[in-house]
């Protein structure tokens, strides 16, 4: 079995509505994004996936999400967790890469702790 991995980053603010503590205030991140590939065969070229695509993909993603309000966007319901941040980011690529073998989104909101998304 093969993976790759690419990550890019992003920074944005939001808050939880369904949470005690300090998160429910307005708050922001630098994130940090990885976005796996992985697969049994290689194509041509010797590569599962193209690092280029992939990163290519991960960064127009992420450039729609960068200094906003997270919780501006419908698909997040007011609670713009880093789990469902790294489902959002899934799904997007998916629409920008169908024919990759994408794995797997973490989604870093500071070194020591990630969320990830696997379908």
């Amino acid at each position: 079995m093969y993976s790759v991995r690419v990550e890019a980053d992003f920074a944005a603010a939001h808050f939880l509505t369904h949470y005690e503590g300090k998160c429910e205030r307005l708050h922001g991140h630098n994130y940090r994004v990885r976005a796996w590939a992985r697969g049994p065969s290689l194509g041509e070229g010797g590569m599962l996936l193209d690092f280029g695509a992939l990163k290519g993909a991960l960064r127009a993603v992420l450039a729609a999400l960068d200094h906003s309000l997270l919780n501006d966007l419908p698909e997040f319901q007011g609670d713009p967790s880093a789990e469902r941040i790294a489902e959002l980011v899934f799904r997007r690529l998916k629409e920008l890469i169908p024919e990759a073998p994408l794995s797997a989104v973490e989604v870093f909101e500071t070194p020591e702790s990630m969320a990830r998304y696997e379908p």
